[in-house]
């Protein structure tokens, strides 16, 4: 299959990424460690790639006009290893003329105290993920002013949506639920915190794709109800399942102590700022500059809902 379309990683946001696509009439190929994803569409093919061989990059995206890059390493091995990762695909990118679209978080900003985050926020991280995320997107930013690649970025906040079971408004919040259960959340469940539906997030990369103006900047993904609380939004899911809304939430101690036993808890505490103040996105940008506005909270909930009602939890 030729195409002009190639997503790295087949996780939510790369489906968000490949649907929006096939939504446009486009094929798409998909790029993981193994080849193997769930539900592939006719319209899509998956190769297995190690996107850490620069050789290899350049082989599975010879052609592609545009790239989307939403692979990464397990979080428990950020530091060591994303730098890593984003230089052997920019490597294997340069000079080829395609488009590289970054799928990013806000984790460079640091704590906000409570302010509106814009892409003009400076960088502020005190942790170590933090700066991993602002050393790789300043060395895409320079690859791009360098001539080497097209790039261009989306950042969104904490997302949730279909196939979005590793996120924090995720697997352990709405499994639970739909079992008479507390929907298990970390840090507090009453201050506004701007969350990303999937969908958003893959349509906002694709439109970053389609436009040449988009070069060479960061943009935040469009947010309904961006000063949402984690506590409404696991209210709202409920009410659309037919379920009690109870939750409990774990504060910075009890996600130490978790941390022990699983390497992905203990990579989380230094993040716990980001549910323990304000923490709410400005998209604006996005929003005037393409035209887009973010799914309605309540569809994205309908939607989000009827995913996990079709995909009982795997043990």
């Amino acid at each position: 299959m030729t195409t002009n379309h190639v997503v790295l990683g087949t996780g939510a946001i790369g489906r968000a990424v490949m649907e929006e696509l096939i939504k446009r009439g486009e094929s798409v190929r998909m790029l993981n460690r193994s080849g193997k994803m769930d539900e592939v569409p006719a319209e899509a093919e998956v190769v297995a790639s190690d996107l850490y061989d620069q050789a290899k990059v350049k082989e599975v995206t010879r052609g592609a006009q545009v790239v989307y890059q939403a692979a990464q390493p397990n979080y428990n091995e950020w530091p060591q290893k994303f730098p890593l990762l984003q230089k052997s695909i920019i490597d294997g990118l340069a000079g080829s003329g395609a488009k590289l679209v970054l799928v990013e978080n806000l984790y460079m900003y640091g704590e906000t105290n409570g302010k509106l985050l814009t892409e003009d926020t400076p960088y502020h991280t005190h942790t170590r993920k933090g700066r991993v995320r602002g050393e790789i997107s300043t060395a895409a930013s320079n690859a791009h002013q360098d001539g080497r690649v097209r790039v261009t970025a989306a950042r969104g906040g904490n997302f949730f949506g279909p196939w979005g079971t590793d996120s924090s408004m995720g697997a352990r919040a709405f499994y639970p639920l739909l079992h008479g259960k507390p929907a298990q959340l970390i840090g507090r469940t009453d201050l506004p915190h701007s969350h990303t539906y999937v969908k958003d997030f893959g349509k906002a990369l694709v439109i970053l794709g389609e436009r040449s103006e988009a070069d060479g900047q960061a943009w935040h993904v469009p947010n309904d109800m961006p000063q949402i609380t984690q506590g409404e939004l696991v209210r709202m899911f409920a009410e659309e399942a037919g379920v009690e809304p109870k939750m409990s939430s774990m504060g910075k101690l009890m996600m130490w102590i978790g941390g022990l036993f699983i390497p992905e808890a203990k990579e989380s505490v230094e993040m716990m700022y980001e549910f323990n103040q304000p923490f709410i996105v400005d998209s604006s940008k996005f929003e005037k500059a393409f035209g887009m506005k973010a799914t309605p909270m309540r569809e994205a909930i309908r939607e989000t809902v009827a995913w996990y009602k079709s995909h009982p939890e795997k043990h």
